[in-house]
């Protein structure tokens, strides 16, 4: 009988840490969500700005020059 207390004892104690961390963690996940809501990854870009990629624009290449291009880029 002291034995099966002893288990069942232990077993809420698990549940409860499990619980507990499961807790911790579903708010920890949510403070990160509300901290990057807000963050602007795409807006336009101030100063003096560069455009990098020359590749974008359509200069009647050719489906293998493409081809060549996503192969060399890997993009």
């Amino acid at each position: 009988m002291k034995s099966w207390l002893g288990i069942v004892f232990h077993t809420i104690k698990v549940f409860i840490l499990f619980t507990g961390c499961t807790i911790l963690f579903y708010y920890g996940i949510m403070w990160v969500n509300e901290e990057y809501q807000n963050y602007h990854r795409y807006d336009a870009p101030e100063g003096a700005a560069l455009k990098v990629s020359g590749s974008a624009s359509s200069d009647g290449g050719s489906l293998l020059d493409r081809l060549i291009l996503f192969y060399l880029n890997g993009e």
